[in-house]
């Protein structure tokens, strides 16, 4: 079960972009009453602006804006620097939600939503982009299961207290849900999980939209395997789900 903001991200900055006031309105009172800052924008342009002047710790962005829609907005944001991103749509549409999963967003939300669903979400994504400075090593912003020493697999080096992944000697851009995933699969090598407990284990939910996983899967690959059309890490077990394979991407 998610949790309620603590002190160390209730007082995160969140810009909300949405071209609908009352949508807008809402979202906002209810950040605002869960102890963060809120900054509003209602279109593209603005948004890019109100991020320039004051770099947001996460952002609630429609994906239905009028001129620049929030795609791009995202696009725009994430070129300037990582920012947790949690779209939200009217569309009911799986390749709308999945177009959005894969320029970067970490979550997304259709609506008609439940503001407090919302704002758990907000703290959820949070959590793991910048867990609280007094946190103790492996806590509430750790990925459960892979505690809080660095890890190391076939090539890649993972530090989950500073949120750093490298490969071969470079830096990887990764996204929140995509860092977690990846210290979750080098935290547990060999075994094969299934998307539903994929779900329940990085994301810390027990329902959702699977092919959350599944997006968040081919984006990790494209950044840490030498071909993604051939994984060898990160590897699909038909029937079953994923499992993480460095030995054999060693040895081959």
């Amino acid at each position: 079960m998610e949790q309620p903001p603590t002190a160390g991200e209730a007082g995160a900055r969140v810009l909300v972009v949405d071209d609908d006031p009352t949508v807008a309105e809402i979202v906002t009172g209810y950040l605002d009453r869960a102890g963060y800052v809120v900054d509003r924008a209602g279109d593209g342009p603005d948004a890019l602006a109100r991020a320039a002047a004051h770099r947001p710790d996460l952002v609630v962005l429609d994906l239905m804006l009028p001129g620049m829609d929030g795609l791009e907005v995202c696009r725009r944001m994430r070129g300037q620097g990582p920012v947790p991103v949690i779209m939200l749509t009217a569309r009911g549409d799986e390749d709308d939600r999945i177009l959005g999963l894969e320029v970067g967003a970490d979550d997304y939300v259709t609506k008609p939503f439940s503001p407090r669903e919302l704002v758990l979400r907000v703290g959820s994504v949070l959590r793991r982009a910048r867990p609280p400075a007094d946190a103790p090593a492996g806590g509430s912003g750790s990925v459960p299961g892979a505690g809080s020493g660095v890890l190391r697999a076939a090539g890649l080096t993972v530090d989950p207290g500073a949120r750093r992944a490298v490969k071969d000697g470079a830096e990887l851009a990764l996204t929140v849900r995509e860092f977690d995933l990846l210290t979750f699969f080098l935290a547990h090598p060999g075994r094969a999980f299934t998307r539903e407990e994929l779900m329940r284990e990085v994301w810390g939910w027990d329902f959702g939209d699977l092919s959350t996983v599944t997006v968040h899967v081919r984006r990790l690959r494209g950044k840490v395997e030498d071909d993604p059309a051939r994984p060898r890490l990160v590897r699909t077990v038909w029937g079953v789900g994923y499992r993480f394979d460095p030995t054999t991407a060693e040895g081959e």
